[in-house]
């Protein structure tokens, strides 16, 4: 190996334990609803997809609103397990994330309390100020059972 392929694949590791970081805070904020770090996570052109969302956003802005709005109240908790990163250059990456959730949303709430997984596949683009962030998340589920409702507080 030479010095400059050392580099490169530390730079490569870099971005990668970078990546993960980086959903390790999106579970986290979309837990603990903290919504001012949850949208620093996201590219301003982000692109979304998620199937089973009652309002389909698709922009960064309707995205946000959607997911606080959904998440207000009840409990939740996301995992992402394992994932496959792929580091395409210097500011671009993609990966699938596999899933679990379990959302439990207050009665009269309008929401259904769910359990499922699956798998977000995502891109990244290093942003520059040198932070990776989210630009495009598609979720795709396996198995998505609802539960049912109990009394929970918000």
């Amino acid at each position: 190996m030479t010095v400059e392929s050392i580099e490169q694949a530390v730079r490569r590791l870099v971005a990668i334990e970078d990546i993960r970081q980086l959903k390790a805070r999106y579970f986290r904020c979309v837990d603990f609803r903290l919504w001012d770090e949850f949208a620093d996570l996201f590219t301003d052109d982000l692109v979304v997809d998620f199937a089973e969302s009652t309002s389909s956003p698709r922009g960064k802005k309707e995205f946000l609103a959607s997911v606080a709005r959904h998440f207000q109240s009840g409990y939740s908790v996301h995992h992402g397990h394992v994932p496959e990163i792929d580091v395409t250059d210097d500011s671009t990456a993609t990966a699938v994330w596999p899933m679990y959730d379990r959302v439990e949303s207050p009665t009269g709430s309008g929401y259904v309390s769910h359990e499922g997984w699956g798998h977000y596949t995502e891109s990244y683009r290093r942003c520059d100020d040198g932070r990776w962030r989210i630009c495009r998340s598609r979720l795709t589920r396996i198995e998505r059972h609802e539960l049912p409702k109990q009394e929970v507080s918000s």
